[in-house]
């Protein structure tokens, strides 16, 4: 039986690393996409299935179309996507914002995350199978203070799942968005805060974070359930968080 396939972006570090290394215990062949070669490199061989690497930015759709047109003939029936790629820039209330973070953000996590999916979408179609994994995040379901055009990118990953599926009914392909809380050991608060590991790490402080391997973990539980089973969303946080209630500002 031939190996299913499986294309996970932000493959190098944290969650889509950890989820490669998962997916390839269950015996998916995998397409590795990140920036950095290097890291790409490393991860491919610590595994033990086929893999091909993309290394290129997301949102260059120009090279992300020739990547795709030039796979390999044993990858080219992507049989999962996995839109891992995402990024959090800036802790700042709306009005002191950097302009450009919010740019980036709406382009990496918005833009080429659809742009990908409308790319590997068509295939799964005509063979009738597919599972596109989207990476959400409770910032798309609670607010909170400096959350602002992120937290509306995750909102976007939401219901752009829920019209995935709303359009797709009928079909066998499955669509998911996973909905993490806060997660360490990862690059996540490092990028957000421009390279700052001091502001980085306290955000770990006193708390057990989730993990990127829990996060793998779910995906492996959710590619493996019947065809016939979809898993829309799936909301997880560490036992050290929980939703807040809504803020009252009073006058002195």
């Amino acid at each position: 039986m031939k190996s299913k396939t499986a294309l996970i972006t932000g493959a190098s570090v944290g969650i889509g690393r950890a989820t490669a290394l998962i997916l390839a215990e269950q015996g998916y062949q995998l397409i590795l996409l990140a920036r950095r070669l290097d890291k790409l490199q490393e991860l491919q061989n610590e595994l033990s299935v086929a893999s091909h690497l993309i290394a290129c930015d997301i949102n260059d759709h120009e090279a992300l179309d020739q990547a795709l047109q030039n796979l390999p003939q044993a990858f080219k029936d992507i049989d999962v996507l996995v839109n891992n790629a995402g990024l959090a820039l800036g802790l700042n209330p709306a009005d002191t914002a950097d302009w450009s973070d919010w740019q980036t953000m709406i382009q990496t996590n918005c833009v080429s995350l659809a742009y990908l999916t409308h790319q590997v979408l068509p295939a799964m179609v005509a063979r009738n199978t597919g599972h596109v994994i989207n990476l959400g995040s409770i910032a798309g379901n609670y607010a909170y203070r400096g959350g602002n055009a992120y937290g509306a990118t995750k909102a976007f990953v939401a219901q752009f799942s829920k019209n995935l599926r709303a359009d797709l009914l009928g079909k066998q392909i499955r669509v998911t968005n996973l909905v993490p809380g806060i997660i360490g050991n990862t690059e996540f608060s490092l990028v957000r805060f421009h390279g700052d590991k001091d502001s980085a790490n306290a955000v770990y402080q006193d708390c057990q974070a989730l993990t990127p391997e829990d996060i793998a973990e779910t995906i492996r539980w959710v590619v493996s359930l019947p065809e016939h089973v979809n898993i829309n969303e799936i909301e997880l946080m560490p036992t050290c968080q929980a939703s807040g209630g809504l803020a009252v500002s009073k006058s002195n």
